[in-house]
């Protein structure tokens, strides 16, 4: 492997450090935050929670500090895209799912 493909690697993977901390800096402010809780109606439809991306993000961040960057390279890939803020937010629960089992097997 040439020394640029491992410094370009190495950029990489300080950029998704640097994307994981500013995730968790922004849900730890956010947590802060009292939530005001807005009574239910009786004409909304129970569906499931909307995953936010920092949610999905800080999981895949995790993993990719344990060792496993390629295989959450794969699962970003799986579904499309080569980024995950390019993927669709209807495979959030998916891509948690994938990234479930890695470390676990």
């Amino acid at each position: 492997m040439s020394k640029v493909k491992l410094l370009l690697d190495v950029v990489s993977d300080m950029r998704s450090l640097a994307d994981s901390i500013e995730v968790v800096c922004k849900a730890m402010t956010e947590s802060d935050a009292v939530p005001e809780k807005v009574p239910a109606t009786k004409t909304e439809t129970t569906k499931e929670p909307e995953i936010p991306l920092e949610k999905v993000r800080m999981v895949l961040a995790e993993k990719s500090q344990l060792g496993f960057t390629a295989e959450v390279r794969a699962i970003i890939g799986k579904y499309g895209a080569d980024k995950l803020s390019a993927v669709d937010k209807a495979y959030y629960a998916d891509i948690l799912k994938d990234a479930e089992v890695l470390g676990n097997g």
